[in-house]
């Protein structure tokens, strides 16, 4: 049975700063894009539509998509591109990808497969497919980010799509690519040699990579997938909210800078946006981050293979007794008593 998706509304960034690429104006899409970009569910057809009005501004051009995909930066994936960049290897990276695909596309997807010589990635269909111009954008995405992680990178050996396109798109996305290109495939996926998965990723960092993976697990903990699927519109707006601003969070933490500013560019928008949006539920961005931090904590301290000063390097506080200062402000409680108490019981 085919799995229902949706993309994380930091995706629809993608669009926007190609948009700015470009030169295109486009008010009526930026406004929409802005507006979805502040949601963690973003409906396929929603960024369907958004995507192709952004393509129909260029017409006559031959696989805009690519060119979309080409705009990739580790924020459009959130915490999921971090960790891809902080993995030691491309097989790493890969992996790190498929474990917490979830946090982009709602929903597990991707099959890694060793076949003879090759490693393959590859995603089957969907009860609510993205279409040629979407998936074009999202390969084109995931190759040039690993080209731009990799001196001197190789192409991939072969990749596929479901559907099928004119003959000059085709020469277009082979270009693209520098590979062989199928169509009307069962599955979209893409193969590199096997020998390229032990190629060294040249920003890996195993403390950071350990850190954004315990980062990442609290989030999928913390956001279930379609909590919000039958909320209220107004209780489903609010949730969204706070899920995005949860995720832009997290990668502000990773940081060490979780500030007002930062976090209103990551959400593409401006400060006072997100600050009248947080108002509407009665929040200051303090209260927002302390309310979030605090959230974390009480998972972080659940864990007992988490020290308090890893606690307080996850929350993107300079040293743990920031953090114990903190923690005793929100809860009245220290972080240690409170670990002594929840392992006592």
């Amino acid at each position: 049975m085919a799995r229902v998706i949706r993309v994380t509304g930091a995706w629809t960034g993608l669009l926007s700063d190609w948009l700015d690429q470009q030169g295109l104006e486009a008010g009526p899409l930026r406004a929409a894009l802005a507006r979805w970009a502040a949601r963690d569910n973003v409906p396929v057809s929603v960024w369907r539509d958004l995507l192709s009005q952004g393509l129909a501004l260029v017409p006559g051009r031959l696989a805009p998509e690519l060119g979309v995909g080409a705009c990739v930066l580790p924020g459009h994936v959130g915490v999921l591109g971090y960790l891809v960049l902080a993995s030691d290897t491309l097989g790493e990276a890969m992996l790190a990808y498929q474990r917490y695909e979830t946090l982009f596309y709602g929903a597990s997807l991707a099959e890694i497969e060793v076949i003879g010589d090759q490693a393959e990635m590859r995603w089957p269909p969907s009860d609510n497919e993205l279409g040629q111009q979407a998936d074009g954008a999202a390969i084109a995405a995931l190759v040039t980010f690993m080209r731009r992680q990799i001196e001197q990178p190789p192409p991939p050996s072969a990749i596929s799509f479901l559907e099928s396109v004119d003959t000059e798109t085709a020469k277009a996305y082979k270009a693209f690519f520098g590979c062989p290109i199928t169509w009307s495939d069962s599955h979209v996926r893409v193969r590199f040699p096997l020998h390229y998965l032990s190629l060294p990723m040249p920003r890996r960092d195993p403390t950071l990579l350990a850190l954004l993976d315990r980062q990442a697990r609290a989030l999928m903990r913390a956001l279930p997938a379609g909590v919000c699927e039958n909320a209220s519109q107004s209780r489903g707006e609010s949730s969204g909210t706070d899920r995005q601003l949860q995720q832009v969070l997290l990668r502000l933490l990773a940081d060490g800078e979780p500030i007002l500013a930062r976090a209103a560019s990551a959400m593409h928008m401006a400060p006072r946006t997100l600050q009248r949006r947080l108002a509407r539920h009665q929040l200051s961005w303090q209260q927002w981050l302390d309310r979030s931090r605090e959230q974390l904590a009480r998972q972080y301290l659940a864990d007992p293979s988490l020290t308090l000063t890893d606690i307080a390097l996850l929350l993107g506080f300079s040293e743990q007794s920031a953090f114990t200062r903190a923690y005793s402000r929100w809860t009245g409680n220290s972080p240690g008593r409170e670990r002594r108490q929840q392992f006592s019981d």
